[in-house]
């Protein structure tokens, strides 16, 4: 629940600074009704990088790997005793 009153707080304050850039003229009236459509893409941009930089930086487990075929075979085994077909062709 926190999170989300963290989420309208932002949005809450980015929206006071956009009604105020538009009361007042520091910045062209022209300029100030493409803010909104210039976060959106700013935020796409930061979640696209994000994402990126996730996949390239992703920790490879070696120890898990290990464990996850473990795993697996044991349910090849498991599923085979019960009659399922598990071959891999």
């Amino acid at each position: 629940m926190k999170h989300i009153f963290k989420i309208i707080a932002v949005l809450a304050a980015i929206s006071a600074v956009w009604v105020a850039l538009l009361e007042t003229s520091t910045v062209p009236r022209s300029f100030t009704w493409l803010l909104p459509i210039y976060l959106v893409v700013a935020l796409g941009c930061y979640g696209l990088f994000m994402v990126g930089y996730g996949l390239m930086f992703f920790p490879t487990c070696p120890q898990e790997a290990v464990l996850l075929q473990q795993d697996i075979m044991e349910a090849k085994d498991f599923l085979s005793k019960r009659g399922v077909d598990v071959s891999s062709d």
